[in-house]
């Protein structure tokens, strides 16, 4: 007996999964994903501030997180949860520990993934209406702006390694 495929999404589901994955995994055409801009990168770079006062990559990955987080939370109409770190938007993170900083990439990977199946399922039919909770944001914007949130912070991360990187050669 052959193996089914499973079902793939359609129309306007399909190309929101598409851009949220080529923003966070996949080979994409604007360069860096926000997961590829994080691979290899210590829990001591990852802790550098470029400034007193500025996010490190370490922060910049739990806001990931914890914003696809709240979009998938909107998607679903669920009451407002609790996110895996106490706090809500951003995070302050100092320190260099290699094994808390592989458990930021793995939140930042298991809510980037929650989100992803959150949105193949739901009904392309919906995705313009406003969600509840927001100010007449729809589906659409938010799964859009939340890829589109990848992309930003990947860049600001490709930044700061070079920022550190020519530090460092001083």
């Amino acid at each position: 007996m052959k193996k089914r495929k499973a079902a793939r999404p359609a129309g306007e589901i399909a190309v929101l999964l598409h851009a949220l994955r080529e923003a966070y995994d996949r080979r994409a055409w604007h360069g860096t994903t926000l997961r590829g801009s994080l691979r290899g990168v210590t829990a001591r770079q990852a802790s550098w501030r470029a400034a007193p006062g500025r996010h490190n990559i370490r922060e910049l990955a739990v806001h990931a997180a914890y914003w696809k987080y709240r979009v998938r939370r909107r998607l679903t109409e669920e009451k407002r949860g609790s996110f895996e770190i106490e706090g809500s938007n951003w995070f302050e993170r100092s320190g260099a520990d290699e094994k808390t900083w592989r458990s930021e990439r793995e939140l930042l990977e298991r809510e980037h993934r929650a989100l992803c199946q959150t949105v193949a399922k739901l009904p392309s039919g919906g995705l313009a209406g406003p969600l509840p909770g927001t100010r007449k944001r729809s589906a659409l914007r938010e799964i859009a702006g939340i890829a589109l949130h990848d992309v930003y912070h990947a860049g600001q991360i490709q930044l700061l390694k070079a920022l550190r990187r020519k530090q460092r050669a001083r």
